[in-house]
Formats: C-alpha cells, sequence, structure tokens
C-alpha cells in the first residue's frame, strides 16, 4: 500500500510538524452555519484543504467559481489575535480572531437579515 498524503513532516533535529486541520467541534460550528445558509439558497458546496501552516475551508455559491468566503485556521498566528479569519473573495479579511464561535458570528448576523 503506498502513502499518498504524509501527516507529519520531519524536521532536522528529529521533530515532527503536524498538518494544521480542523477539530471536530470545530467543523461542527462550520457546517451548521453552511447548512443554514445552503437551505436559505446561498452557498452550495465547499471544499476543505490542510497543509502544513493552514486550514482551509471554503464556501462557494457555485462549483466552478472561487470562493466566495474562506474560514482559514493559521495557528501561527495566534499570536496575532489571528488564529481564525474569513477572507471574502476579494481577499478582504471579514472577520479574525482566536474564538471560532466569534469569528463566524458575522454569518449569524447574514441569517437575521435573510429571514
Amino acid at each position: 500500500m503506498k502513502v499518498l498524503h504524509k501527516f507529519q513532516k520531519k524536521l532536522n533535529n528529529d521533530k515532527y510538524i503536524n498538518k494544521v486541520s480542523f477539530d471536530k467541534n470545530e467543523l461542527q460550528s462550520i457546517l451548521q452555519i453552511y447548512g443554514k445558509m445552503v437551505s436559505l439558497g446561498y452557498w452550495r458546496d465547499y471544499s476543505i484543504s490542510s497543509s502544513f501552516s493552514q486550514a482551509i475551508f471554503c464556501v462557494f455559491k457555485r462549483t466552478s467559481e472561487q470562493p466566495l468566503y474562506m474560514i482559514i485556521k493559521s495557528p501561527k498566528l495566534r499570536k496575532k489575535n489571528r488564529l481564525y479569519s474569513i477572507v471574502a473573495l476579494d481577499g478582504q479579511i471579514i472577520n479574525h480572531g482566536i474564538s471560532l464561535n466569534s469569528v463566524l458570528s458575522i454569518f449569524h448576523k447574514k441569517l437575521l437579515k435573510a429571514v
């Protein structure tokens, strides 16, 4: 069996760096909002990618388009109060912070306007 992706990267001094990914609670919060926005017809598709520096959850209106929003988790930016950030289609950072729920609150405001 061939390993396609490694989840750890070995450094020179025998230390390993793990890939950054969303944990179960983070994904639950993101997918809860995603489900509400899909049911209202605003979003249609998503993608998740991870690397050694960040994890990204992208939201699409249509699969063939660029993402409307990217929810980015970057542990290296934790000290700068940017562990989580939401980036819009034009590259503008809409919201950022250490708590995922506070960062996702921007979508709760949009849900209230939609109803």
